[in-house]
């Protein structure tokens, strides 16, 4: 009885997932992974394991990812001190070459690794190839903190048409000499602009946007661009979900269809977001 019972578990979940993946297929969707979704090699494992799944059904995904931790850890060690303004890490030469060694190297490579043990075919490259990411400085006090001005989508969209997962670390040029760190959600929310994708997720530790933060229950399912702004005016949206949201916004504008903020530090939230009725966050609508 038992056996039957999980059979038909299993056949209710793919008979409601059907509908999904039949709407995704063959659409691009990109997923910003980084923070603290990053923290567990467990759940990192986890979340390969299913942005593999999600290619095997047809759904062309790309990554885009940061590696704040991982970065500081590296500056400690070296004994570079790390100094923010507004939440963005500023960014001198020495620091830059840091950056860039870690996002573009040890966190990028790492990634297509899993990916690759997970079954799946990736290719990690950086901003800076291509150009991919094309930035100029953000502010001079800044440092080599960039804001993007321009994606050139080809070297993305060659790889997608090529079956392979492009995983794309955060580091832009001015396509020249000049390297920048930019926002892993900024380039995200650009590249999935670009490239007019059905869909963005960005993958935090947070489960969406809440109307009370420590109420778990009044978590917003569906929301759109101009609620969004009203919740940020009314106070409800605050701190660091800010930059998160304004980047959601930034992307639905760009013309992304939708986006989603939701949990990666819960086992496979991603395909619950994805391939159910109930999802797991909150998605961000015209």
């Amino acid at each position: 009885m038992k056996s039957e019972i999980s059979n038909a578990k299993v056949a209710d979940i793919l008979i409601q997932a059907l509908p999904y993946i039949r709407k995704y297929n063959g659409r691009i969707v990109v997923v910003k992974y980084g923070g603290n979704a990053m923290e567990s090699p467990v759940i990192q494992e986890q979340v390969m394991k299913d942005i593999v799944l999600m290619t095997a059904i047809g759904i062309k995904v790309v990554v885009v990812h940061g590696g704040g931790l991982d970065i500081a850890d590296a500056l400690k060690k070296m004994g570079i001190e790390t100094r923010f303004i507004n939440g963005k890490r500023v960014t001198d030469t020495e620091t830059m070459d840091v950056v860039q060694g870690v996002l573009a190297g040890k966190v990028n490579k790492n990634l297509v690794k899993m990916l690759h043990a997970a079954g799946g075919r990736a290719v990690g490259i950086c901003g800076i190839d291509g150009p991919t990411l094309v930035a100029q400085p953000m502010a001079q006090e800044m440092g080599e903190v960039g804001h993007i001005t321009y994606v050139n989508t080809k070297l993305i969209t060659d790889l997608l048409a090529d079956g392979y997962i492009p995983v794309i670390s955060s580091v832009a040029s001015d396509g020249k000499e000049r390297s920048f760190n930019v926002n892993a959600d900024t380039a995200a929310a650009s590249i999935a602009g670009a490239l007019k994708a059905e869909a963005m997720v960005a993958m935090t530790n947070i489960d969406g946007v809440m109307r009370d933060p420590n109420d778990r229950a009044s978590l917003i399912h569906k929301i759109s661009v101009d609620e969004a702004a009203s919740l940020q005016e009314q106070g409800v949206i605050e701190g660091g979900m800010i930059p998160k949201v304004e980047c959601c916004i930034d992307a639905i504008s760009a013309g992304v269809k939708k986006v989603f903020i939701i949990n990666g530090t819960m086992p496979h939230s991603i395909l619950v977001e994805f391939l159910t009725d109930e999802g797991s966050g909150t998605m961000f609508i015209p």
